[in-house]
């Protein structure tokens, strides 16, 4: 039996749409990136936007929440649809795709640990859930794609999604705001994420926990 889980507040919802679109539009670009057809950029797209979700929502054992709302479902289609007929295959290769990827980020992380704990996991599980949620629809992009996934390239790409979940977490925790909350572990989720595109930080190997200036080249798909 799936379980009960506490509604969704309006702010929540919002936060949730707003990291379902700009996640479907880092998909399509990568899926123009591989010079795809329509149905790849909306494949593409779609799995990106719900992919995190889906796979918080199996291992909660809660109903998947697009089957029963099928908005985000069709807002992923959509906003693949305009990305493929507005953008340039160009637009695929700048810069700026990290940002919005980013933000997508910091908005699922906070998204997969609300939900989480509203489902009455521990705190430690919403956490793990709240990454599940960030970096789950990305992995499974680059894995169709035949793209190394940036989850295993070094970079604080799951860390800054753990820190926003974990802030939100702890938050919740000491019983403040609910948009405070929200608002905080989805700037620290973001300004780590920022500050490793920037500064290009990664986990190193043992005997090199970090490094900072790897000299590789970032990924155009992002």
């Amino acid at each position: 039996m799936p379980v009960v889980t506490e509604p969704l507040t309006t702010n929540i919802l919002a936060l949730m749409y707003f990291g379902d679109a700009i996640f479907a539009m880092s998909g399509a670009l990568a899926a123009g990136r591989h010079r795809m057809d329509i149905i790849g950029f909306v494949l593409i797209g779609t799995i990106t936007g719900i992919g995190g979700g889906t796979l918080r929502d199996l291992l909660l054992g809660r109903t998947v929440w697009w089957t029963e709302n099928p908005v985000e479902l069709m807002l992923c289609v959509g906003v693949s649809l305009v990305t493929f007929f507005a953008v340039s295959g160009s637009v695929a290769r700048r810069s700026w795709v990290n940002w919005s990827d980013a933000l997508g980020l910091s908005a699922f992380a906070v998204i997969g640990c609300h939900i989480a704990l509203g489902a009455k996991a521990a705190p430690a599980v919403a956490v793990f859930m709240g990454m599940i949620t960030a970096t789950g629809g990305g992995v499974i992009r680059d894995i169709i794609t035949g793209t190394k996934p940036m989850i295993t390239e070094g970079q604080l790409y799951a860390t800054a999604a753990l820190i926003g979940a974990g802030c939100y977490a702890a938050l919740q925790a000491g019983g403040g705001s609910e948009i405070v909350a929200e608002a905080l572990a989805f700037s620290a989720c973001f300004l780590v994420r920022a500050a490793t595109i920037v500064f290009d930080i990664r986990m190193g190997p043992p005997g090199e926990f970090i490094r900072i200036g790897s000299g590789r080249e970032p990924r155009e798909e992002r």
